[in-house]
């Protein structure tokens, strides 16, 4: 059986948290009613103590987490290397930045931390002692228009490889593997003034994987795109699709997943990421960790109606549990052959 597990990132309901119509346990709650026990939280925005927490702000919420059947997972930590008025963060004030976080996850018993992308492998490396100390995994976001064999992301594994430790590595958002161009930007678009014939266009050029740069040039260029036109051509530059195939060579180096989606159909599949392909991969594997829902389909849908991150959420995991059962009965019916 897959040992991976489900949860959901508290960053899926921003919509609702920022309107005021869902608490921070609320959400927790939902998460761990629909199998998403694992919460993936982030402290400057979710914790009113950050970065201050007493042992008493700690055991609320563990008390929290533990009255609804939950765990944290992953602490996703931010780095603010313009924080000081007058200069940019020197090195060794990132690092006492970061180490600040780690003892922090420590305390709320969280061994994962997802790590923004733009922070250099050297000042990681500085910080793996506190990493092994504290047992909290450092994952770099590999987050588009990175993937995972870009060569900044691989400078990061190879300073594990260096330091031989199992302390720091990458942490994959799903993002990555945009296989088809999710209906929501194109409407968005369209409602903004895009022509169908040039939206038509731009997601042909993205189901031919064609290079953004050559698209955008053609639709600002040669078909005199408007402002909506070329922006949403200028989306695809965030829009890759990674071989999902090669995931499982870097699944040593991850132990948890941001599962990036923009909207889940009514059938509850995903219309633009390729689940489909990547989750057998991770059971073919053997991958353990965390599948965390990370919805990012409010903005592309607030100006028409009602945005519903429960259900997204909810369709997601459904998905989750069909393709994480299909993968472990092929997989489990070749191993008996």
């Amino acid at each position: 059986m897959s040992k991976i597990q489900r949860g959901v990132s508290l960053y899926s309901f921003q919509e609702e948290l920022f309107l005021g119509t869902m608490s921070v346990e609320d959400c927790i709650a939902f998460g761990s009613s629909i199998g998403a026990k694992g919460i993936e939280i982030l402290p400057e925005q979710n914790m009113p103590e950050f970065p201050n927490l007493s042992d008493a702000d700690v055991a609320r919420w563990q008390d929290m987490l533990d009255r609804h059947g939950a765990h944290f997972t992953c602490y996703d930590m931010f780095l603010d290397t313009k924080l000081r008025k007058d200069r940019p963060m020197s090195d060794a004030e990132q690092v006492e930045s970061i180490v600040r976080d780690i003892k922090l996850a420590n305390r709320l018993g969280i061994r994962n931390m997802r790590v923004l992308v733009f922070v250099r492998p050297d000042i990681l490396a500085a910080c793996v002692p506190y990493a092994e100390q504290y047992d909290v995994h450092l994952g770099v976001e590999v987050h588009a228009p990175w993937h995972l064999e870009h060569a900044w992301i691989l400078r990061t594994i190879d300073e594990a490889d260096r330091l031989n430790t199992r302390h720091l590595g990458i942490l994959p958002d799903m993002g990555i593997f945009m296989k088809h161009y999710p209906p929501a930007f194109r409407a968005r678009f369209e409602r903004q003034g895009a022509r169908p014939e040039v939206t038509q266009f731009i997601v042909d050029s993205h189901e031919a994987k064609i290079m953004a740069e050559y698209t955008i040039y053609e639709v600002a260029v040669k078909m005199g795109g408007n402002k909506a036109e070329v922006a949403m051509a200028e989306t695809l530059r965030h829009a890759p699709y990674a071989n999902p195939k090669r995931i499982g060579n870097y699944a040593p180096y991850f132990r948890h997943i941001q599962a990036k989606f923009y909207e889940m159909d009514e059938d509850c599949t995903d219309p633009s990421i390729a689940y489909d392909e990547v989750i057998p991969e991770l059971v073919k594997c053997g991958w353990e960790g965390t599948l965390s829902s990370e919805y990012e389909g409010n903005r592309w849908i607030q100006d028409v109606h009602p945005v519903d991150s429960r259900e997204q959420v909810r369709r997601q995991h459904v998905m989750f549990e069909r393709l994480i059962d299909q993968a472990e009965a092929a997989f489990g019916a070749k191993e008996t052959v």
